[in-house]
C-alpha cells in the first residue's frame, strides 16, 4: 500500500519540475510533441561543424558554444588520431580532445549526439556518406569535414563551419555554407590596449607630480584622454601600471610621464634610469616606460609589442642581464623562443641540442653581442676579454639560459628572468601553458610583433600575446607598453614605414 502523503508529495514534485522546465506553458503539451519553450530553443539552436585545427588550436572548443550543438565528424577523429603520438603542442592537444570524447562516451551515443550542460548544449560525432553528391573531391578528409556542414545545411539545418583554415572557409562561401574563424580567444587587434595615454592638464598638475613624488588620481579625473586616433575620452579609467604622459595645456614642451603604481590611488613620476643599464639608454619615451616596467621587481610580468627594431628584446634582455648579473635579484636569466621559421623549413639539423639550437637562438646571440660588445656599453669585463668569451662564461656559470619553448612543458621556473622572444607565433593555450610555469620569485617578459605572425593558423587578433595584453590588462602585478619608434638603424626605420 503506497503512503498517500508521499504519494501527493511525488506528484506534487512532478508538476513543479515540469513547471520549472517549461514556464512560459501553462497547458501540457500532447504526448510526443516538443514544448513550445522546446520548440523555440530548437529553432534558435545551431550547429558547429568543426575543423581539425580549431582543436589542435585549443582543445577546450569543444565546450564553447554554450546551448548549441558541436558536431565532430569522423575525418576529425581520423586526423586527431595521426596528430595524437606527436610529442608537441598539437599531439597533446590532441590527446586532450580525444580524452574529453571518451568521457562524453559515458553520458550517451556520441553518434546521437551527448547533452553536457544544463543550456542543452550537446556534442556529437558525424558519420560521413560517401554517396552524398558534393562538388569536391571526396577523398579528402577536409572536404569530408566540409561536406557534413553542406550536408546540414542543404537540410535546412542552422549549420556553421569553424575553422582556423581560410582556404576551407572560402571553399565553403562557394558552397553557401556560413563559415567562421573560431573566435574564443579573439581581440580587437586595431584597438588592442597600448600600455599609455595622453592627457592635457593645467601646468601645475606636472610640476605637483615631480615636487611631490605623486599625483592622486582624482586630481586628473576631470580631464579627457586622447586615444591614438585623435578623439577624447572623457572619465577613462587608468588601470594598474598603465602609464599617463600629461601635457601642459599652455605650453606643449612642458610635459611630464607618470604611472598608476599597480592598484594604488595615485600616478607616481616617470624619469627612466640614471645610469644605462647594461650599456643600454632609453631612446624615446616608450623605450623610457618599458625600462620603467622592467626594473621594477613588483612587476611579475610584461608584454611589449612593437615593429622590428623598436628595441623590445635588447631592453628585455639588457634588463634581465643587469638584474642577473649586476644586481643579483635572480638567480640566471632564461630566452625562449618558439621555433617557428620564417619562409620553408631547413629540415633537420645536425648535433646535439646546443648545436641544433644554435640557428635558432642567433638572434638572442646577436643582441648579447651587442650588450657584451664594447659598443654596448661598459660591462666591467676586462678589455682583454673577448665577446664570445664573455658570452660562453655566462653560458657556462649558467647565468644564461637559451632554450625552445618546447622544452617548458611540465617545468618549475624559479627566481629567473624569463624572456621569451617572438611570442605572438604562440596560441593562447601554449602562453598559458608557458606563463603557468612560472615559480616564485619569478618575473616573465613577452615580446613580439603581432603584425609579423609565422603561425599559419594565428593572425594579430588570435595570437597568445594579444590575447595576454587584454587578459592581463590592469593586473596588479602585470604591464604593458607598445613601442612604435624603430631605432635600430636609419635604414630600418625607413624601411618599417615605407616597405
Amino acid at each position: 500500500m503506497i503512503d498517500s502523503g508521499k504519494e501527493a508529495l511525488e506528484v506534487s514534485t512532478l508538476v513543479r519540475r515540469s513547471s520549472d522546465a517549461d514556464p512560459g506553458s501553462s497547458t501540457k503539451s500532447p504526448k510526443g510533441a516538443a514544448s513550445p519553450n522546446e520548440a523555440a530553443k530548437t529553432k534558435l539552436k545551431k550547429h558547429f561543424v568543426l575543423d581539425t585545427n580549431v582543436l589542435l588550436h585549443n582543445p577546450g572548443s569543444l565546450f564553447k558554444f554554450e546551448e548549441h550543438e558541436v558536431i565532430v565528424p569522423l575525418a576529425v577523429i581520423e586526423e586527431l588520431d595521426t596528430f595524437k603520438k606527436n610529442n608537441d603542442e598539437n599531439g597533446r592537444n590532441a590527446r586532450h580532445v580525444i580524452r574529453a570524447l571518451d568521457k562524453l562516451r559515458a553520458s550517451g551515443l556520441l553518434l546521437q549526439g551527448v547533452v553536457w550542460n544544463d543550456q542543452g548544449g550537446s556534442i556529437r560525432v558525424a558519420q560521413i556518406d560517401s554517396t552524398y553528391s558534393l562538388p569536391l573531391d571526396q577523398s579528402k578528409p577536409d572536404h569530408q569535414i566540409i561536406g557534413v556542414a553542406h550536408a546540414l545545411h542543404k537540410r535546412g539545418e542552422r549549420a556553421i563551419f569553424v575553422s582556423k583554415d581560410i582556404n576551407a572557409r572560402v571553399k565553403c562561401d562557394a558552397l553557401g555554407v556560413p563559415a567562421e574563424d573560431f573566435e574564443h580567444d579573439r581581440v580587437d587587434a586595431d584597438w588592442l590596449y597600448l600600455g599609455y595615454v595622453h592627457m592635457q592638464v593645467p601646468g601645475e598638475l606636472i610640476d605637483a607630480l615631480y615636487d611631490e613624488r605623486q599625483l592622486p588620481l582624482e586630481r586628473l579625473e576631470p580631464y579627457a584622454t586622447t586615444n591614438p586616433d585623435g578623439t577624447e575620452t572623457e572619465n577613462a579609467e587608468i588601470v594598474a601600471n598603465q602609464f599617463v604622459v600629461l601635457q601642459d595645456e599652455v605650453d606643449p614642451s612642458h610635459t611630464g610621464v607618470g604611472r598608476r603604481l599597480a592598484d594604488t590611488l595615485h600616478i607616481i613620476p616617470v624619469t627612466g634610469p640614471r645610469k644605462p643599464v647594461y650599456g643600454v639608454l632609453a631612446r624615446n619615451l616608450q623605450q623610457t616606460m618599458a625600462l620603467d616596467l622592467l626594473l621594477d621587481d613588483e612587476v611579475k610580468i610584461i608584454t611589449m609589442i612593437g615593429p622590428a627594431g623598436t628595441g623590445k628584446t635588447l631592453l628585455a634582455i639588457a634588463a634581465g642581464l643587469q638584474k642577473v648579473v649586476r644586481e643579483e635579484r635572480f638567480d640566471k636569466m632564461l630566452v625562449a623562443r618558439p621555433i617557428m621559421p620564417l619562409g620553408r623549413d631547413i629540415g633537420y639539423l645536425p648535433g646535439d641540442k646546443d648545436e641544433k639550437l644554435a640557428l635558432w637562438m642567433q638572434p638572442i646571440f646577436d643582441n648579447v653581442s651587442y650588450l657584451l660588445s664594447t659598443r654596448g656599453g661598459s660591462t666591467g669585463e676586462p678589455e682583454s676579454k673577448s665577446t664570445e668569451h664573455r658570452i660562453d662564461q655566462l653560458l657556462t656559470s649558467g647565468k644564461l639560459v637559451l632554450e625552445p619553448i618546447t622544452y617548458i612543458r611540465g617545468r618549475s621556473i624559479p627566481h629567473q628572468f624569463f624572456v621569451v622572444d617572438e611570442a605572438q607565433n604562440l596560441s593562447p593555450h601554449e602562453v598559458k601553458t608557458i606563463v603557468s610555469r612560472v615559480g616564485d620569485g619569478t618575473k616573465i617578459v613577452l615580446c613580439g610583433d603581432i603584425g609579423q605572425i609565422d603561425n599559419p593558423y594565428l593572425d594579430a587578433a588570435s595570437n597568445g600575446l594579444a590575447h595576454t595584453i587584454e587578459r592581463m590588462k590592469g593586473q596588479r602585478i602585470a604591464g604593458h607598453v607598445t613601442l612604435a619608434k624603430t631605432e635600430r638603424s636609419e635604414l630600418a626605420s625607413l624601411a618599417a614605414e615605407i616597405l
